[in-house]
């Protein structure tokens, strides 16, 4: 599926007109007269109205109707996500709060009821929390509580519907846990650990694993093929991919000077620029002295958290980091047996021009034909 954050809209009247007028047109487009997924972005207060049972009964009729099914839900951003700086209160209310499981666990309640039989089902969420936010054992201990508590909600969900639903932890740059090796030591060593988790009646492994977002893994120079390897050979359950792609590029004054382009008040873009001699510094976001940095370095590679449509090759210095989505990456999702892949660039209508130069529907039918084209090969090389 695509992942319907692209369309701006922070009510549930405004989630279904952009079904009604984007999404219908991206599935006439890649699979006509196909029964068609949708990944679901529903703030807050759109899951408090769709969660109303006429709303729900309303829009399964529509679903049937448009030979249209719900699988996953990004649950990411509780709150407004367009139009508005956003920042790093995407983050807010993280898993250290009541406000985030509550949420979440509507969501995963919405999920269940929309689900089609013998399909699982998963949502999308923040990385536990933003990094600098974590001070304290006491925060590390709020968090796996309420993630305690979800897991044992899901658990009493399949238990009571045969509804098999799992959360999905995003890593991103500079939150709790961004590279593979932290996410890693967050499962088997935070997660495992603890006495809260110790505690739950279920299999917490099957409830609670990782949303691999390429774009994310590609900014902090982690290798996806081998992230994907390694959270699969550590037995962390990996209910959704995200595919995805971020910006980079070489260092010197043109990079720096496109770069100003990006450079804009919605969404954090976080920086990482990796020195000739090896060294690795971290920006917050593309700030003025992010920029900077970049132009006084040479030799070195940049990489800019800011999601790119699938497809883009080249605009002078910049790239893309497809490169990282190889063959053997492709080969990696087709034998894993991961059910759930989303493209998300969600980043359409703050583009540079240059970049978004087409309707958003014909973009979003291009990424997916970008996909489609890479896992035929795949399996006709199988």
């Amino acid at each position: 599926t695509y992942c319907l954050n692209v369309h701006p809209g922070e009510d549930w009247d405004s989630n279904l007109e952009a079904i009604k007028t984007h999404a219908l047109q991206v599935r006439d487009r890649v699979a006509p007269g196909q029964p068609f997924g949708l990944g679901l972005r529903l703030s807050y207060t759109a899951a408090l109205t769709l969660s109303e049972s006429e709303r729900l009964a309303e829009f399964k009729v529509f679903l049937d109707t448009h030979d249209l099914y719900v699988f996953t839900i990004n649950g990411f951003p509780f709150g407004t996500f367009h139009g508005t700086c956003v920042k790093e209160d995407v983050y807010k209310p993280d898993w250290r709060s009541r406000e985030r499981l509550d949420y979440t666990t509507r969501l995963a309640d919405i999920l269940a009821a929309l689900l089609p039989d013998g399909m699982s089902g998963s949502i999308s969420t923040v990385p536990a929390s933003y990094r600098t936010w974590v001070r304290s054992s006491s925060d590390t201990d709020a968090i796996v509580e309420n993630l305690a508590r979800c897991a044992e909600h899901l658990a009493q969900i399949e238990s009571d519907t045969g509804r098999y639903i799992a959360l999905a932890l995003e890593p991103e740059p500079d939150c709790l846990f961004d590279t593979t090796v932290q996410t890693v030591a967050f499962f088997t060593s935070v997660l495992a650990e603890h006495e809260a988790i110790k505690k739950t009646e279920c299999d917490w492994r099957r409830y609670l694993g990782v949303c691999f977002d390429t774009c994310h893994l590609s900014v902090v120079f982690d290798n996806p093929t081998q992230g994907l390897l390694e959270l699969q050979r550590q037995g962390i359950t990996i209910p959704k991919i995200q595919i995805s792609t971020a910006l980079r590029a070489a260092t010197g004054g043109e990079t720096a000077a496109r770069l100003e382009s990006f450079a804009e008040g919605t969404y954090l873009h976080q920086l990482r620029l990796m020195r000739s001699d090896g060294t690795l510094v971290r920006h917050a976001d593309l700030t003025e002295d992010a920029i900077k940095a970049v132009a006084e370095d040479r030799n070195g590679e940049v990489r800019v958290h800011f999601h790119v449509p699938l497809y883009f090759t080249e605009s002078g210095s910049l790239r893309s980091t497809a490169n990282d989505l190889s063959d053997s990456f492709f080969r990696a999702v087709y034998e894993s047996a991961i059910e759930h892949l989303e493209i998300e660039t969600y980043t359409f209508n703050v583009l540079p021009p240059e970049l978004a130069n087409l309707p958003i529907e014909e973009s979003i039918a291009k990424e997916y034909e970008w996909v489609l084209e890479r896992f035929s090969d795949t399996a006709q090389g199988s």
